[in-house]
């Protein structure tokens, strides 16, 4: 499926969209650039999750976590070079906790994620102007 959202607003929409239909276990890999979105996107996932949380990028801290009835959590691989680096943090730890995963900067960790993953390729085109395109498998 492919998106065209003209603001901020709208990308987080179409996040809060996704969020709404995700269960316990799902992992959301993003990829896009720098300002493609994906912070954005991921304070929508929270919303459509029901978490009433100021969602920020965990660059520096490679995870965030929001509680919730499905907890979220916000990873970062920006400053990651391979998935070891992502396990060795703990990743199956965190599949098997029963949240949300949503990673940034995804193809960091190519090998790290489950055959069921929702890919979410965000593209800018201009200031206010993204492509989304979601590739949910089984939705």
């Amino acid at each position: 499926m492919t998106i065209i959202t003209n603001s901020e607003a709208e990308t987080i929409q179409e996040g809060y969209k996704l969020g709404r239909s995700l269960s316990k276990g799902a992992v959301v890999a993003l990829y896009g650039d720098l300002g493609a979105g994906k912070t954005a996107f991921t304070r929508g996932v929270a919303a459509g999750l029901g978490i009433d949380a100021s969602v920020s990028s965990p660059t520096f801290t490679i995870v965030n976590e929001y509680p919730g009835k499905i907890p979220l959590f916000h990873f970062d691989m920006y400053r990651l070079n391979n998935e070891s680096e992502l396990f060795d943090i703990g990743w199956d730890d965190y599949l098997e906790r029963g949240g949300v995963c949503i990673v940034e900067w995804s193809e960091n960790v190519p090998g790290a994620f489950p055959p069921d993953t929702i890919v979410v390729h965000l593209k800018y085109i201009d200031e206010n102007t993204r492509q989304i395109e979601i590739d949910a498998p089984g939705m």
